[in-house]
C-alpha cells in the first residue's frame, strides 16, 4: 500500500520540503508521497490525531509547532529532549509516535560534506542564542567540535546557552568581533538577513582569519550580507541550503532506511533560488 508523509506548520505554502521529498521518493523507487498541511496552533492536537487516523507514516514539523508538539509525542530521542523541539515524527508499527530533531545533525552533515570536520577546526563561535543555536551547538559538540563560544545581542542569553556546554563561553558582540580571528568556524544562527526583508549583519566578520569556515543558516538569499562580507575577507562560506537538505535527508532515512542524494538536491535548490 502506498505510504504518505507530510510537513505541518503555519505558514506552510513556502515549504520546499514536499518537492524535495517527492523527488527523492521517485529517485529511489519508493511508492510514497509527501504533502504540505497547514495547521494552526489551536488545531495542533486534532491535526496529530487526524494524521494518525488517516494512516500518515511520518511527518516533519516546522514553525511554530516544534516545541508545542512535544506533549503529543509518545517517545523522544536525546536530540529532541536536549533541544526541546521536534522536527521529525515517525509512526512506529504499534502506533507509537517517535520524535526526533534532525536540524543540528543536518548542519553537521552539511559541514562534513565540504570537508569541515572537527579535527581541522579549533575554536567555534556561535552567533545567536535561540533554538537554532542550541540545536546546532548540541550537534557540533556531539561531533567533537569545540570549544564553543556564544555571542548574542543580549549577553545574558549567550551566558545561559554557554552554561549547557563543556568549556562553553559567552562574549559580547564587541568582544566577539575583536577576537574573531581565533575562530576556525563561525556559525550565524539569527534571522538577520532572511528573505531580503532584513538588512545588515548581526556582527561584522571583517577580522576573520584567512580560510575560516563561515556559515549562515539562512538560504534565502543564497548569500546574505554577512556571508558576502566574510567571503570578501577570505572566509570559506556556506549558506543554509546544506543544512536544510541534510536535515530532510535524515528524516527521509528514518522513514525509509535510505539516505538520498544530497549533493544533487543542494545543486537543484541552489539553482532554483539563484533564479529569484
Amino acid at each position: 500500500m502506498k505510504k504518505w508523509y507530510a510537513v505541518i506548520g503555519d505558514p506552510i505554502e513556502q515549504s520546499m520540503s514536499p518537492a524535495m521529498h517527492d523527488e527523492w521518493f521517485q529517485e529511489n523507487g519508493i511508492d510514497a508521497s509527501y504533502l504540505p498541511i497547514h495547521v494552526k496552533a489551536d488545531h495542533l492536537e486534532n491535526a496529530i490525531e487526524s494524521l494518525k487516523r488517516l494512516g500518515c507514516s511520518g511527518w516533519n514539523v516546522t514553525v511554530p509547532h516544534k516545541s508545542a508538539i512535544i506533549p503529543f509525542i509518545d517517545k523522544l530521542d536525546e536530540s529532541a529532549r536536549r533541544m526541546n523541539a521536534v522536527n521529525t515524527v515517525k509512526v512506529l508499527e504499534d502506533g507509537t509516535l517517535y520524535g526526533t530533531n534532525t536540524d543540528g545533525r543536518g548542519f553537521v552533515r552539511s559541514l562534513q560534506e565540504i570537508g569541515c570536520v572537527s579535527g581541522k577546526i579549533d575554536e567555534v563561535l556561535i552567533i545567536g542564542a535561540g533554538g537554532a543555536a542550541n540545536g546546532i551547538s548540541f550537534a557540533l559538540e556531539a561531533a567533537g567540535f569545540g570549544p564553543l563560544s556564544f555571542t548574542n545581542r543580549t549577553v545574558d542569553k549567550a551566558q545561559q546557552l554557554a552554561a549547557n556546554f563543556k568549556d562553553g563561553a559567552a562574549l559580547s558582540l564587541s568582544d566577539a568581533e575583536s577576537s574573531i580571528s581565533k575562530f576556525g568556524l563561525i556559525v550565524q544562527t539569527t534571522s538577520v538577513g532572511m528573505n531580503f526583508a532584513q538588512s545588515g549583519m548581526p556582527m561584522n566578520p571583517n577580522g576573520i582569519a584567512d580560510g575560516t569556515v563561515v556559515s549562515d543558516i539562512i538560504y534565502n538569499p543564497l548569500e546574505t550580507e554577512f556571508l558576502r562580507t566574510a567571503r570578501d575577507s577570505g572566509g570559506n562560506i556556506i549558506n543554509g541550503i546544506g543544512m536544510f537538505v541534510h536535515q530532510g535527508a535524515l528524516a527521509f532515512e528514518l522513514w525509509t532506511g535510505v539516505y538520498p542524494d544530497t549533493k544533487k538536491m543542494i545543486t537543484s535548490i541552489s539553482t532554483k533560488l539563484g533564479g529569484n
